[in-house]
């Protein structure tokens, strides 16, 4: 007979399967997406996405809950989210005037391959390689004086309100405010080869080819590396607070640069930061994972960049993530373990025991939500902010 797709929603007699015959299914982790007060949660090529939070920031997704087919993705605004299906179109709910109504480009999104998103508006790459835009014009919502130089897109990266196109050829375009890295024009020539764009909230920073980087934007906002561009080799990487950038170097040390207060100096910890292997940045400091599970943080210390009080605890750790002002750390053992601001998700002690055998922890601007092995979710931080996901257990459980 060969292989056959069941439809999930099918019962298997149904579907005339017959003694004898082998049926393989494919487990899949329920996965998670925030804006700043709500949450989705959704299995990949499900059809239901489950949310809870603030209803006009995308708490609420009753209206388009049956136009949900074969969910791929979700991505979101401050306010809004956009849920890529398998067909390639796009169902968008929140706040119409953040991406959450797109119906003036819903005929445009077809085989959407990626999508990417500032504060209040969204951009998505098409298979042919062409972008659409929708929702606040003056963030990057309207791409129009742009649009015939989007083509052959292969990514898009966004800041607060400004987006930036990498090309087939390693170009890059860019649009939205330009006090926030929309205006690239006085770096256009230097933006050849580019490998990567990270963004802070207000500036962009490309890696290229060679491992340098080429930096535009907001300057108090990480948009002049001039200071240490002697010391930008060999990048591999690039993370970004609200107003700080951190590079990390082929040989695991780190370079930053920005407003100091937000993570821009590392001067203090500089000796530690050594075989980094990832780094994670809350609004205003850096977490960077070391080769041996420890963490070193640095910036605004009431937003994460002081780790001293479970410095102990951090060992292990294999994954970081961070809301607006707190850090939490996935241990190898499944545990968790937060710091930073108590308001923002920085204090767990309330669900410390429930946090046990954790796959992946997503934030929202002020608290954490943590999948677990058994497919629960243990929410906490801010109720504003979606510290609390009782109302909807049930759901979860059935997802």
């Amino acid at each position: 007979m060969g292989t056959v797709l069941l439809d999930p929603q099918q019962s298997l007699l149904a579907a005339g399967l017959q003694d004898g015959d082998h049926v393989t299914a494919v487990v899949q982790r329920a996965k998670l997406a925030a804006t700043n007060r709500a949450f989705a949660m959704w299995c990949c090529g499900g059809d239901t996405v489950i949310t809870w939070g603030h209803e006009n920031h995308g708490g609420d997704s009753s209206e388009v809950q049956d136009q949900f087919r074969s969910v791929q993705e979700i991505k979101a605004t401050r306010a809004a989210f956009a849920a890529i299906l398998e067909d390639g179109s796009v169902v968008t709910w929140g706040d119409p005037d953040a991406g959450g109504d797109s119906s003036t480009v819903q005929d445009q999104l077809k085989k959407v391959q990626q999508i990417a998103a500032t504060d209040r508006a969204f951009a998505a790459i098409l298979a042919d390689g062409s972008v659409v835009t929708w929702g606040d014009a003056t963030e990057g919502g309207d791409s129009s004086t742009v649009q015939h130089q989007l083509n052959s897109v292969q990514k898009v990266q966004a800041s607060d309100a400004a987006f930036a196109a990498i090309l087939a050829d390693g170009s890059v375009v860019t649009w939205g405010n330009p006090f926030r890295g929309g205006d690239s024009s006085s770096v256009r020539d230097q933006l050849k080869s580019v490998k990567q764009v990270q963004a802070s909230s207000g500036a962009f920073a490309a890696v290229l080819a060679d491992g340098s980087v080429v930096c535009w934007g907001n300057p108090g906002l990480g948009g002049d590396s001039s200071s240490v561009r002697d010391q930008l080799k060999s990048v591999k990487q690039v993370q970004a607070s609200s107003g700080a950038f951190a590079a990390v170097l082929a040989d695991g040390s780190v370079v930053c640069w920005g407003n100091p207060g937000l993570g821009g100096d590392s001067s203090s910890v500089r000796d530690q930061l050594k075989s980094v292997k990832q780094v994670q940045a809350s609004s205003g400091a850096f977490a960077a994972v070391l080769a041996d599970g420890s963490v070193v943080c640095w910036g605004n210390p009431g937003l994460g960049g002081d780790s001293s009080s479970v410095r102990d605890q951090l060992k292990s750790a294999k994954q970081v993530q961070a809301s607006s002002g707190a850090f939490a750390a996935v241990l190898a053992d499944g545990s968790v373990v937060c710091w930073g601001n108590p308001g923002l998700g920085g204090d767990s002690s309330e669900v410390e025991d429930q946090l046990k055998s954790v796959k992946q922890v997503q934030a929202s601007s002020g608290a954490f939500a943590a999948s677990l092995a058994d497919g629960s979710v243990v929410c906490w931080g801010h109720p504003g902010a979606v510290g609390d996901c009782s109302e909807v257990q049930d759901l979860i459980a059935e997802l």
